[in-house]
């Protein structure tokens, strides 16, 4: 083996479902002799035993090895496949082609740098090839191969091969990506490992033979040295021991490094592998160091060295990979897991999606299931990061639904947000409490939830009325009254909903601050949605009222005649009739509003205000 060969090179391989990219990378693997005996000989029976043609084989059974995704006829997941040539090792990241694994397939983009997009030359491009590209684009592939498969199918036509080329050129171009297109028939072989006869126009070289020579210049954009803190323990000699693995450049003893968000500074006295103690350690090497002097740090931090330091915000820019089934709006709340950091972040802005075939970016404020969007997103705090481009570890990112825990979306952080950098709480010399002592009563807000008719505003409206005449200070926030007002240009979209949501919790919080008792009476059907608003009240008292009516009983006091008109189709995306109500799992307070009337209701809540020393 040549001193010189290069690292193994980490391929995604994808494509739209058929267009046969199981039968290329079980071909490849075959022919480059990555399947033992007693496998081939298995997958020479399976072949016969699922009726390939003519005593062929049948290589996509080779990578379709995964049991249920054979015979339930489902895909699973991301499946990684490894091969060594005379030339070079490869590491082939198999991801899904159907549209509802796009996750998958980003998950194995994000750790390639170089992608074959597979291409039926018969269907021709398809919309999951332009997605693909755009991942790949995103994710920081530059170098693609446009394979363009079953070149059988269409007489080895190089007529076909240019229309499907010239298709695909502009959105190369666009995305940036430096494109190699390749004629090939993964079934037959032909230009898979060795150029084919069959082909006789095609000047170029075989699949094999491009990947075996493809040189890649730097995985990451050169960012210096990175090194995510995981966690921090004690030696046995007592000395602090802080753990990560390197994600960008070398670590020395006697090394300078610098804490991003703190600006601390101090220098490596010992570094330790994964086999002793050390002198130097690259990138994607898991360590533990001791500084001199020991600094505060833990995990989330990031230790960084040179003049190239990392980003210090708390907004940023991101394209966002959606995966979810329902839909990203503005103004949800999630959990960012950004390398070992884990902290709350609001989607502040969809600044538009991207048209997956141009590449050019539409205007949106929906962000549906495998889209890509173009997202301000901010942190309660200050963070350290990178531009995606500069570092994959520490400019990639995951987004959770706090509520269900699921993972909804990939992100990749474009640039810091100027105005993150320079907005800075002011500190006042009034605070809540001081308002609250002039007033002799405690802020709180009391967060109406229900179906529309159930007697939100009537019992808001009674407590207010009872605190009034004990001359406390109170507001009602009522739904139709700031929609008339405040929130006048929103509508009844479920994006609407959300920035209504964020804005009446944002304008409680200043109430409540000012020491008022805040009543706010809102349908919010969505249990994101009032978990967003009680984060964003964190830290004043706040109480989730679920005011529960049957439907039944609702649509027949219909006060306003709301219900009605949505039966007649009149008005859309009418909680309860076409969009859907969720009822709180767990309420500070459930109230029967089908049962008990509205005055008896206030009165018990009256009661219970006095009990909390809220209304004296």
């Amino acid at each position: 083996m040549p001193a010189s060969r290069p690292a193994a090179l980490r391929i995604l391989a994808c494509g739209a479902v058929d267009d046969g990219k199981s039968t290329l990378i079980g071909r490849l693997l075959y022919e480059a002799g990555a399947v033992p005996d007693d496998q081939r000989a298995a997958l020479a029976a399976d072949s016969r035993r699922y009726g390939a043609a003519d005593g062929e084989i049948d290589f996509a059974l080779l990578t379709d090895g995964l049991e249920a995704e054979r015979e339930r006829n489902i895909t699973i997941d991301v499946a990684y496949r490894y091969m060594s040539t005379a030339k070079r090792d490869f590491i082939i990241a198999d991801t899904p082609g159907h549209e509802q694994y796009t996750a998958n397939m980003a998950t194995g983009a994000s750790q390639c740098e170089v992608g074959i997009i597979l291409v039926d030359a018969v269907r021709g491009l398809r919309p999951q090839t332009f997605r693909h590209a755009a991942i790949c684009s995103i994710l920081g592939i530059r170098h693609v191969v446009l394979a363009v498969n079953k070149m059988d199918g269409v007489g080895f036509s190089q007529e076909r091969l240019n229309e499907i080329v010239a298709e695909f050129a502009p959105t190369a171009k666009h995305l940036q990506l430096e494109m190699a297109a390749i004629p090939i028939s993964a079934r037959r072989g032909d230009n898979v490992l060795s150029v084919s006869t069959a082909m006789p126009w095609y000047r170029g070289v075989s699949l094999l033979q491009h990947l075996e020579q493809i040189e890649i210049v730097g995985r990451d954009g050169g960012a210096d040295l990175r090194v995510p803190i995981q966690s921090v323990s004690r030696t046995p000699e007592g000395e602090r021991l802080y753990t990560g693995t390197i994600a960008a450049g070398t670590l020395s003893v006697g090394d300078r490094v610098k804490v991003v968000t703190s600006g601390a500074e101090a220098a490596v006295h010992r570094l330790i592998g994964s086999e002793g103690p050390v002198q130097r350690s690259e990138t994607g090497t898991a360590v533990a160091v001791t500084l001199v002097p020991e600094i505060d740090l833990g995990r989330g931090d990031l230790l960084y060295a040179g003049a190239d330091a990392p980003a210090r915000s708390s907004h940023f820019s991101a394209h966002v990979v959606w995966f979810a089934d329902h839909s990203l709006f503005a103004g949800r709340d999630y959990e960012l897991r950004l390398g070992t950091l884990t902290s709350p972040v609001t989607v502040t802005a969809i600044r538009g999606k991207l048209d997956i075939i141009s590449g050019a970016r539409i205007a949106a404020t929906e962000i549906m299931r495998d889209e890509i969007a173009i997202c301000h997103l901010a942190t309660p705090g200050t963070i350290a990061f990178d531009s995606y481009a500069r570092c994959r570890t520490t400019g990639g990112f995951l987004l959770i639904d706090r509520v269900t825990g699921e993972t909804v979306a990939a992100g990749m952080v474009r640039n810091a947000l100027d105005r993150g950098s320079n907005l800075f709480a002011q500190n006042l010399t009034i605070d809540r409490r001081a308002r609250e002592n002039l007033l002799g009563q405690k802020g709180a807000v009391l967060w109406f939830t229900g179906l529309s008719g159930a007697g939100k505003s009537t019992i808001a409206d009674g407590i207010e009325r009872r605190l009034h005449a004990k001359r406390k200070l109170t507001i009602l926030l009522d739904g139709d009254n700031v929609r008339l007002g405040l929130n006048r240009d929103l509508g009844f979209t479920e994006g609407d909903r959300v920035e209504n949501l964020r804005r009446v919790a944002e304008v409680a919080r200043l109430m409540v601050d000012a020491g008022l008792i805040v009543l706010c009476s809102f349908i919010s059907p969505f249990a994101a949605d009032r978990a967003m608003v009680r984060e964003r009240l964190a830290g004043t008292p706040f109480f989730e009222i679920f005011v529960d009516a049957p439907l039944d009983i609702c649509e027949h006091r219909d006060p306003k005649g709301l219900y009605a008109k949505a039966r007649r189709g009149e008005i859309r995306n009418f909680t309860g009739v076409d969009s859907a109500y969720e009822p709180p799992a767990a309420p500070d307070i459930h109230l029967d509003a089908g049962q008990y009337g509205a005055d008896e209701l206030a009165d018990r809540l009256v009661r219970f205000l006095m009990e909390q020393g809220i209304a004296t």
